[in-house]
């Protein structure tokens, strides 16, 4: 087994939410670190994942927005500074991959299961190979604790329950 590298400046881990129940809000988590040991990247069924997301590192592009997001409405971070994902089981289905693990958020931890897409590899002007994947998944925000939210006038509420989360990771040998 290698221990790869994740190349954070290639690599965003982002998410979207309904807001008002007629649009998205889309953030992106600005710090975090990734683990990757696997035999090879041209087959990650044996691969063993984890990331750990600086929680105050969240940016939607509204500070109000992303301060009431770090606060213990949503994600406490002053309690609970990291969420985290290790992987569990990784099966191979086509040209994807099913990667499931136990994603952390407060303290809550739950199974969850990311449909990954290899993009291929490259050599970078360095000499370098690099792989690339992307990920994503779907949570209900309230099994882990995010219960915050605001009924509307007009019916509905203010945050949507269902957070849709994609990862793009590059990742290399050096």
């Amino acid at each position: 087994m290698a221990q790869w590298t994740v190349d954070l400046s290639h690599s965003s881990i982002d998410f979207q939410v309904k807001h008002m129940m007629v649009t998205k809000v889309k953030g992106t988590f600005d710090s975090f670190s990734a683990n990757v040991v696997a035999e090879s990247l041209e087959d990650l069924t044996d691969a063993s994942i984890s990331i750990d997301i600086d929680a105050a590192m969240i940016n939607t592009k509204n500070v109000e927005r992303d301060n009431h997001l770090k606060s213990g409405d949503f994600f406490d971070v002053e309690n609970f500074p990291l969420i985290k994902f290790q992987s569990t089981h990784i099966t191979k289905s086509d040209d994807d991959y099913n990667l499931t693990g136990d994603l952390t958020i407060k303290d809550v931890t739950k199974p969850v299961t990311f449909k990954v897409r290899y993009n291929g590899k490259g050599t970078n002007p360095w000499g370098v190979e690099v792989y690339g994947f992307e990920g994503k998944t779907k949570i209900n925000r309230e099994e882990f604790g995010l219960t915050w939210n605001a009924s509307l006038e007009t019916g509905g509420v203010l945050v949507g329950k269902d957070i849709k989360i994609s990862v793009a990771m590059e990742v290399n040998s050096n």
